[in-house]
């Protein structure tokens, strides 16, 4: 018996298939709209034990005078050139303006000081309760160069005032967190503090090529003592004022990781000769398409597999629409946003392992075909990846036996630090940024860049990076580039904000989430 398909049941069938795509489409609106306005991960926690003996505030003269102590340090050119030139006696000056300007901290029976790798400095702070696992400040003392005819608005070691701000090399990188952390412990001292939690001081003087000397140095003598940190904080990411497109308020984002490193040098021999009679592929063409393979064949797009996820949805809750519901729907948009992300080089370096090719040399006349030519690239790795997955993935966009691949240096991507409910330091750190910046969101994120904090591994799995500089559309350009510079206001937050740190710290427990 045959069945007879007739073209009402056709119709019936389609209609069914339409309800059915229509509820389906229904449900999953109003599921992402109710998700819009309920998602939030960056929750609160309870009520705090008071550990504020000391109200953070400045005077009319103490705000003169750390001013006029900034802009001395800011005076100073603690260049480093390379990494076999810095220039010492600019620290050996720092030191001595350091000795001058914070007399407490250098008499007071309470801390201890010593030099470390012959410019570095280390402060010990002991608690008045030995039970309570000790944390750690960290910040660098040298600068990278900076030249005035770059187009500087002033003298980079000026530290002159123009329109609220002070200009120099290291207001921002890293002689705000330098200054502002001995600072707060000289007032500290000044009116009686002694913590009830031990606490470390580093400053390196050579961050900037990679801490050998300093860092290096400091965690081998910690080490030797057998020191074991709650947490580590460390420069790192900012406070961004209108610089997130659709975020409401500016937003605090503390670097729970770093990306690794890589530096590999491509090169090709070829046999000379004449330029009048060229080989088909000479070894500049042979190496530029190496090269150029490498940058039109970027690496994977891993948004979502790193905290650059968690940065979207603890921020969720203050993005206007529809950027709202977006970020409380990553499940959904995840996509739409790594998308977006990858198109701008200042994102894009969040959701992949970046490619940058920095070097390249070859050629000795007009006339003559050269005989060698190399390049040097320099990869940021992603936090889920590896060093070795990026050099086997080098080698096989790259695909040419000609082609020489010599890894020169790097590093796998730092540990992924907690930023959970029950995690001391990044809750800490959050509490502090709250007490002075009220209106500020706080966020996990992940550093691009790399700190002295990634030689503190062994001796703390929470380490931060992180620095209340408050950062405006444009400011990023300042990092490392011309005229660098940092307002008189947001300094003096600065040291009210490790001046609250030091005392937020000596809780012994953290509360409960808010109920």
């Amino acid at each position: 018996m045959k069945t007879k398909i007739t073209k009402k049941t056709i119709l019936k069938f389609f209609g069914v298939l339409l309800l059915i795509l229509v509820l389906s489409v229904l449900i999953l609106f109003a599921v992402v709209i109710g998700r819009t306005y309920t998602f939030k991960v960056n929750t609160e926690l309870g009520q705090w034990e008071n550990a504020t003996t000391i109200y953070p505030s400045l005077s009319p003269e103490q705000k003169k005078q750390l001013l006029e102590n900034f802009k001395v340090a800011v005076q100073i050119p603690t260049v480093s050139f390379s990494e076999s030139e810095q220039n010492t006696s600019a620290l050996q000056e720092f030191d001595l303006l350091l000795r001058r300007v914070f007399p407490k901290i250098f008499s007071s029976s309470l801390v201890q000081h010593e030099m470390v790798g012959n410019y570095s400095h280390l402060f010990t702070v002991p608690g008045r309760d030995p039970d309570l696992a000790p944390y750690m400040l960290l910040a660098h003392i040298d600068v990278v160069p900076a030249n005035e005819a770059d187009g500087w608005d002033a003298p980079p070691f000026s530290a002159q005032e123009l329109n609220g701000f002070i200009y120099g090399r290291g207001t921002i990188d890293n002689k705000q967190s330098v200054m502002g952390i001995l600072q707060a412990l000289e007032y500290l001292l000044e009116r009686g503090y002694t913590p009830r939690r031990s606490f470390y001081i580093g400053l390196g003087h050579d961050e900037e090529i990679g801490g050998p000397q300093g860092a290096v140095n400091i965690v081998k003598l910690l080490k030797s003592r057998g020191v074991k940190l709650l947490y580590v904080l460390d420069e790192g990411l900012t406070i961004m004022d209108g610089v997130v497109d659709g975020l409401i308020g500016p937003g605090a984002l503390i670097g729970v990781s770093e990306k690794g490193q890589a530096t590999v040098k491509l090169s090709v021999s070829t046999p000379p000769g004449h330029s009048s009679m060229p080989p088909r592929e000479s070894g500049i063409g042979i190496l530029a398409s190496a090269v150029t393979r490498l940058e039109k064949n970027r690496m994977p797009n891993l948004f979502g597999t790193g905290p650059e996820r968690a940065t979207f949805e603890h921020l969720a809750h203050k993005f206007g629409w529809p950027y709202r519901m977006v970020m409380s729907n990553l499940w959904l948009f995840s996509s739409l946003l790594s998308g977006v992300l990858e198109g701008q080089p200042d994102t894009n370096a969040f959701v992949r392992t970046t490619t940058a090719v920095t070097m390249f040399n070859s050629g000795v006349k007009i006339n003559v075909m050269p005989a060698y030519a190399e390049a040097f690239v320099n990869f940021r790795i992603h936090s889920s990846q590896t060093l070795q997955e990026v050099l086997k993935l080098i080698e096989s966009t790259i695909s040419d036996e000609r082609v020489k691949v010599d890894f020169i240096s790097g590093f796998d991507p730092l540990p992924i630090s907690s930023y959970d409910e029950d995690t001391f330091g990044y809750q800490i750190i959050k509490k502090t940024v709250h007490d002075i910046f009220a209106e500020v969101t706080v966020s996990p994120g992940i550093c691009v860049g790399n700190t002295d904090s990634r030689h503190y591994t062994e001796l703390s799995p929470d380490i931060y990076r992180f620095a209340p500089s408050w950062y405006k559309p444009g400011d990023t350009a300042r990092f490392h580039g011309v005229n660098e510079r940092i307002s008189i206001q947001n300094y003096e937050e600065i040291v009210l904000f490790y001046f609250q740190l030091m005392q937020n710290s000596d809780i012994r427990n953290l509360p409960g989430p808010r109920t």
